[in-house]
């Protein structure tokens, strides 16, 4: 099993050992928070709690509201440099089958008006087709390349809302999230505390694993009481005590920014707001 599912399962099974819990999925390296739809299979704990559990993965549609900052319209100009310039001739050119359209329509009721030009009919028609079809293309290629730089230009101004979270790391420091980049895989539980208190249980049996990996828990209590972490401290223990500490060790700060980035997350995912969630990066 890998360590993002061990988490997943483990952290998934608080409070009701039958609960699905919803994930959302991001990739660290770019800080994105749209992720293909995953499904992890039904895994069975064989330490204290033993019921399967389901575990879903959505992915993350673009808000049309969300804000977009000038720093994200100028990365999404960096990634896709043509596609202003291809917006620009979607334009031209259905500007200029618009105008040979209208041109064409005027000749086709002059045509029709004249029995005269009876014979011009059929040649005025095509062209007035080719017209509207040109129109009608260029049309469906700007409202697909506009609908997929709004996408882009959504999910980078939500990288940047995450990458600007604060995390306390101990009593004296407090740093973003962009600067765990490449030094650690955050995995954000965000839940009553109860579930944020059994997870932090069952993940036990999986701390040396998780620590290797880099894996560090961001628990976010969404009920306004704070988890227990209760840690063994006999001497035996010593050396699992401190892992599980710095396994545990971040703490939000600022936690209405916390919450609103969450509530958009689980708005796009069509996630219930009361749902814990498991969040990987």
């Amino acid at each position: 099993m890998s360590t993002v599912a061990q988490l997943a399962v483990v952290t998934g099974t608080c409070c009701n050992f039958h609960r699905t819990s919803k994930c959302l999925g991001f990739s660290f390296h770019n800080l994105t928070s749209v992720v293909a739809t995953t499904r992890i299979r039904t895994a069975t704990i064989r330490n204290r709690a033993k019921a399967p559990l389901s575990v879903t993965c959505s992915a993350a549609k673009p808000s049309s509201s969300t804000e977009i900052s000038s720093t994200a319209r100028i990365r999404s100009e960096v990634l896709t440099p043509f596609r202003s310039v291809r917006m620009f001739f979607y334009i031209a050119f259905v500007a200029q089958a618009s105008l040979g359209g209208l041109i064409a329509t005027t000749q086709l009721i002059g045509a029709l008006a004249n029995p005269s030009r009876a014979d011009a009919v059929t040649d005025i028609t095509k062209g007035l087709g080719i017209d509207i079809g040109a129109a009608s293309l260029f049309a469906f290629l700007y409202y697909r390349e506009n609908k997929i730089k709004n996408a882009q230009m959504a999910r980078l101004s939500r990288e940047e809302n995450l990458s600007n979270l604060k995390l306390r790391v101990d009593e004296k420091k407090i740093i973003t999230v962009s600067e765990f980049r490449g030094l650690a895989r955050l995995v954000i539980l965000a839940g009553p505390s109860s579930f944020i208190t059994e997870a932090f249980r069952l993940s036990e049996m999986f701390t040396e694993q998780l620590i290797e990996r880099g894996v560090l828990v961001v628990p976010f209590s969404t009920d306004g009481n704070a988890p227990t972490f209760e840690f063994d401290e006999t001497e035996d223990m010593e050396e699992l005590t401190n892992k599980r500490r710095r396994l545990w060790q971040l703490v939000p700060v600022l936690t209405p920014e916390w919450s609103e980035w969450l509530d958009d997350q689980k708005k796009l995912a069509n996630v219930s707001p009361e749902s814990p969630v498991t969040s990987t990066l």
